[in-house]
């Protein structure tokens, strides 16, 4: 299983926008072959930050859905970015 989580950072009055450009990416993901989880959100505490969280069956099926990243507009919103892939070896309910 492969893990991606992070966050990006935009200019506050530009959250909402960015995030609304990312429906379409979204609903794509999830219909993907291989993604368990995927999610675009605005952070509860940072006006400016939005997080990411994508759980995936494989690399290859993340590779798969890559094909490129944030559009040029989306590009130009972020200030910052902070994002990282995990490879798990292990998982544990804790429910």
């Amino acid at each position: 299983m492969v893990i991606v989580a992070g966050h990006i950072t935009v200019d506050p009055a530009d959250r909402e926008s960015y995030l609304a450009g990312c429906v379409s990416v979204v609903e794509q993901a999830r219909r993907a072959p291989g993604c368990l989880d995927f999610s675009i959100s605005a952070d509860l505490v940072d006006p400016g930050r939005i997080d990411i969280f994508e759980r995936w069956e494989s690399q290859a099926a993340v590779e798969a859905f890559r094909g490129s990243g944030p559009g040029e507009d989306q590009g130009a919103q972020m200030l910052s970015a902070s994002v990282a892939e995990y490879d798990i070896a292990e998982v544990r309910s804790l429910t």
